[in-house]
């Protein structure tokens, strides 16, 4: 397992926690729901005005 794509940081883990960690994070990957709509829609035109780059005096 020259490239692995978990890495332990601190101690040793033995093969049967390494194999533990990865199904509980592929089975909590897997029950994701795919998102497809984007979580926030942005505005085309800001909601608010600079006022000195109005162009002049507004009633």
């Amino acid at each position: 397992m020259s490239n692995a794509d978990i890495r332990v940081e601190k101690g040793y883990a033995e093969p049967e926690e390494v194999a533990a960690i990865t199904a509980v994070l592929l089975a909590r990957a897997a029950a994701q729901p795919p998102s497809t709509t984007p979580a926030h829609r942005g505005r085309a035109k800001a909601g608010w005005r600079r006022l000195d780059r109005e162009p002049g005096f507004r009633a």
